[in-house]
């Protein structure tokens, strides 16, 4: 006899304390400064939960928390970074996941 253990720990955005706070060091998308819980799933199920400790910025699109500190601000020079391609360094609208200018992905 044995037995099949599916579990694991996962976060959940609890609360939303400022909406489009900064944007995803990730994907470069609108991000949200979020409470959020801590969840302990067992078979999919939520068995157990708790509070995080400090606030976090979560990712609308690709659903990602990271911390505060690593957001990318929209005055900083670090944005135009990154809504230039990759590919033709031409600037790109950050909600376009491919540049409409060479095809490439963002």
């Amino acid at each position: 006899m044995f037995f099949f253990f599916v579990g694991g720990l996962e976060q959940q955005a609890r609360e939303v304390l400022k909406s489009g706070a900064g944007r995803c060091i990730n994907c470069g998308s609108r991000a949200d400064l979020v409470e959020y819980d801590k969840v302990l799933k067992l078979f999919f199920v939520p068995v157990w939960r708790w509070p995080g400790k400090h606030p976090l910025m979560h990712c609308n699109s690709c659903k990602l928390f990271f911390p505060p500190a690593l957001k990318i601000d929209s005055s900083s020079a670090a944005v135009t970074e990154a809504l230039r391609c990759r590919s033709c360094d031409r600037l790109v609208d950050p909600e376009f996941r491919f540049c409409p200018f060479c095809g490439s992905a963002i």
